[in-house]
């Protein structure tokens, strides 16, 4: 058992008969009356997110954890295909497992958590960024560089981010897999 305390991005919990991983979280003092902590919950079974509070001192029943590398091989409609890169063994899961699916480009080295319990995949890590070449924007203009405007742009995975005027066709961007948002240009 686990109190409010320990609570962190990343752990995974169980709540209503469900396991939880804990994507994002608030401990709040208010000036007056008792702490607490808001948190936001994603389920691994059914990738639902909700929103909770737990009050100071709660005590959360934790959910022990193992970290397995794994890499990317393909997806096939909604079921992703990866492979251990210690034992070469192969699972499959659903799309609902992973937080941004569109970035993940295959040949991705990830990180799977599973339970300790039943070995059952809870969910995927991605790496903190992706570095991915842009398939289709509309062509950038010298010179807009000053303002923050953006623009759509399309990537090898098939999704789509904006980026600033200037990124062209054939260009290397770095994407924040958390918030699924452009970084910066990287050059070769």
């Amino acid at each position: 058992m686990a109190s409010t305390s320990d609570i962190r991005k990343g752990l995974c919990i169980r709540y209503n008969n469900d396991i939880y991983k804990i994507i994002d979280f608030l401990h709040v003092k208010p000036g007056k009356g008792p702490a607490f902590v808001r948190t936001k919950l994603k389920s691994v079974s059914s990738g639902k997110v909700l929103d909770n509070t737990f009050s100071a001192g709660h005590k959360i029943e934790d959910v022990r954890v193992e970290t397995r590398t794994y890499q990317f091989l393909y997806a096939e409609g909604e079921t992703y295909h990866f492979m251990n890169t210690d034992d070469y063994n192969q699972i499959t899961l659903q799309e609902s497992a992973l937080d941004a699916p569109g970035l993940l480009k295959e040949g991705e080295v990830v990180k799977i958590l599973f339970n300790t319990e039943d070995s059952m995949p809870l969910a995927v890590e991605m790496p903190a960024s992706v570095i991915l070449e842009v398939t289709y924007t509309e062509p950038g203009v010298k010179g807009n560089t000053a303002t923050n405007a953006t623009k759509p742009a399309k990537v090898e995975t098939g999704a789509e981010v904006n980026v600033p005027l200037f990124i062209n066709e054939g260009d290397k961007i770095k994407i924040d897999t958390e918030k699924g948002s452009y970084m910066e240009r990287v050059k070769e």
